[in-house]
């Protein structure tokens, strides 16, 4: 019986490994001392002329892993990559050792080496080097994916990173764009006194947030912990303390689904300011996001699928229920008051109405709630800032002085996604103590993302939490839209995906897609 062809190939590599292994070759060398990247002599010489390049004798020593082999003879030519740039070497039988050339005969597309020579120019004038010495520093067994990667390829991208990363540039790009992301978000709080702190990932109360939590358990204390939703209510503890600017860049986990928008370990930033409500943030967010936007893509202006975004301040500023009876309006073709959000039975009504059907335990802030979710979340492509929300969906933000039903709360929108949400947070021990306990009712009927009682917290607002706001921001969300990305799996290396039987299989050689993917 014929074996596959894929086993074949995974044959023949490891017979080039025990034949290098027979010329001496180390299989794993420790180290190979580079004198230059190949993204460095991309940058530094792309421009240089093949005279000038003769003239100076421009020697080098670098390395990566072979893409492209191509034979002529007593020449091959290797094209290698370190990841970001690509750079041709040219290897010549009469300009190698017996040894060196018998290792390049031996190197398969894949492949880790290292290259020393001289830079020239082709007759195609491309920039190559003219190799002296050929080392090898690890083998690939697993031929690369070139004849399939690409968008179709998505699950493979996702569950092999590492593969995705190798024939796919445009990832590579991506995850560049957000570590600018990261660093021009703390540059830009840094600049205005805010300090970066850490707070536990694991809590005893899984706060700041109506979310589902994953637990865990410490064997030593015999309790269970609560991987953290939320940072917020350690970030407050810290401004009752006196650090009147705080940030964190933090990973939050919720037990949640998985789709285009969510992923179950995700990033976010919070921070919060001292002596500030909502309106000073919206402010601040416009600030921040357009220099994010700058820093990470060299203008204010991005696309997102079919959508031209423009991150420029002013952003567009509308309340929840009056953008809701605004759609519901439309939807119905008759007017809506936003005073029917606010009964619990005409609240109702409309919804069914409207095509959403209300849960029992529902108020009509929840219903409005789930309204705006059904009815505007999509329409809201430019940058919105949707504020004034309803009391009930909103147990540590602070009531507008005008109006108990309300807080004041805002989330930012773009692309039909929420990208920031942010209070003026609740600092009243009385009033917070009575939001947790309907927290509780909640939890009593069912509600799993329900916020619990954290008498802690409360214990540190009685100390006196200064007024503040606070806000997080969706770091893979706001990299989505940067990088006109459609999944956040695209902009997260690792995503949580479903466990399939074949994943503890060893590696095969296969260079053409799984099934499903053809």
């Amino acid at each position: 019986m014929t074996e596959p062809r894929e086993n074949d190939q995974l044959a023949q590599r490891r017979a080039n490994l025990e034949a290098l292994v027979e010329l001496g070759v180390q299989p794993y060398p420790h180290a190979y001392r580079c004198t230059d990247t190949v993204s460095t002599l991309v940058s530094n010489y792309s421009d240089a002329s093949g005279e000038s390049l003769e003239a100076d004798r421009v020697e080098t020593r670098t390395a990566g892993r072979i893409l492209i082999i191509r034979s002529f003879g007593k020449a091959r030519f290797f094209v290698i990559s370190d990841g970001r740039q690509r750079l041709q070497v040219y290897l010549r039988k009469d300009a190698l050792s017996e040894r060196d050339y018998q290792i390049a005969s031996l190197l398969d597309i894949g492949d880790q080496i290292g290259a020393a020579g001289h830079l020239f120019r082709t007759r195609t004038d491309e920039l190559t080097i003219w190799a002296a010495e050929v080392e090898f520093l690890a083998k690939c067994f697993v031929p690369l994916p070139e004849k399939w990667h690409g968008l179709t390829d998505v699950e493979i991208r996702y569950r092999q990173r590492y593969v995705d990363l190798i024939v796919n540039p445009l990832s590579r790009e991506v995850f560049e764009t957000r570590a600018r992301v990261l660093a021009s978000i703390r540059r830009f709080l840094v600049e205005r006194g805010f300090l970066e702190v850490e707070t536990p990932m694991m809590q005893p109360i899984a706060g700041g947030a109506l979310a589902r939590p994953f637990i865990t358990h410490h064997n030593a204390q015999g309790m269970d912990l609560f991987l953290r939703i939320a940072p917020e209510l350690y970030l407050k503890r810290l401004l009752v303390g006196g650090v009147g600017r705080v940030f964190e860049i933090n990973r939050n986990f919720r037990n949640e689904g998985i789709s285009t928008q969510h992923n179950p370990e995700f990033t976010m930033l919070e921070f919060y300011q001292s002596y500030s409500d909502y309106n000073e943030l919206m402010s601040m967010t416009e600030e921040l996001l357009s220099a994010v936007a700058r820093d990470a893509t060299g203008g204010e202006t991005v696309k997102f699928g079919d959508e031209t975004i423009s991150f420029s301040p002013p952003y567009r500023r509308v309340s929840m229920r009056a953008t809701v009876a605004e759609a519901a309006s439309a939807r119905l073709g008759e007017p809506v008051d936003d005073a029917v959000l606010r009964d619990r039975d005409q609240a109702a009504t409309l919804a069914c109405r409207l095509g959403v059907e209300p849960q029992a335990g529902h108020g009509p802030g929840k219903i409005t709630a789930e309204l705006f979710e059904a009815l505007c979340e999509p329409s809201l492509v430019q940058p919105t800032f949707v504020h004034d929300f309803p009391t009930e969906v909103s147990p540590l933000s602070k009531q507008r002085a005008d109006d108990p039903e309300t807080v004041e709360r805002f989330e930012l929108f773009v692309a039909g996604m929420e990208l920031a949400n942010a209070f003026s947070e609740l600092n009243d021990p009385v009033e917070q103590r009575r939001r947790f306990e309907a927290q509780l009712e909640d939890r009593a009927g069912g509600d799993l993302e329900a916020h619990e009682m954290d008498e802690d917290y409360i214990r540190a607002l009685e100390y006196g939490l200064p007024p503040t706001g606070g806000e997080g921001v969706g770091i893979d969300r706001l990299v989505m839209v940067l990088t006109n990305s459609p999944s956040i799996r695209d902009v997260i290396l690792f995503p949580l995906m479903r466990k399939r039987q074949d994943d503890d299989a060893p590696a095969g050689a296969s260079d053409e897609p799984p099934e499903e993917q053809r």
